[in-house]
């Protein structure tokens, strides 16, 4: 049996970018990216903390170091500069594997800095 689980985690990142037109997408530093086990294209949940909303998009490299947390396309519609959010994203194993599976949970300051 296979079963979804918590994969990546960062918590209480900072919207720094709204982008309306834009592909779509959302903008990650680089820094967070790797810390939190993530790769460009991966798909991700975005919980907005602020206001309730809730969508699903995928990563797209922004500047390492930069802090950028950026919703793009009609996700930018979603959440407002300053905005606090939660991305998340799940992988798919099997029930055994998941049982010792340790999620990459990372807490990022206000400046969105690991």
């Amino acid at each position: 049996m296979n079963i979804e689980i918590l994969k990546s985690k960062i918590h209480k990142a900072r919207i720094t970018q709204a982008n309306l037109n834009y592909i779509g997408s959302i903008g990650i530093d680089e820094d967070l990216i790797e810390a939190a086990n993530l790769i460009e294209n991966e798909k991700v949940d975005i919980y907005n903390i602020t206001n309730g909303e809730r969508l699903s998009t995928y990563v797209i490299k922004a500047g390492r170091g930069s802090g950028t947390i950026s919703l793009n396309g009609a996700a930018a519609r979603k959440a407002a500069i300053g905005d606090y959010i939660i991305i998340v994203s799940y992988a798919t194993m099997d029930f055994e594997e998941a049982k010792s599976h340790k999620p990459a949970i990372i807490f990022p300051d206000d400046n969105n800095r690991a």
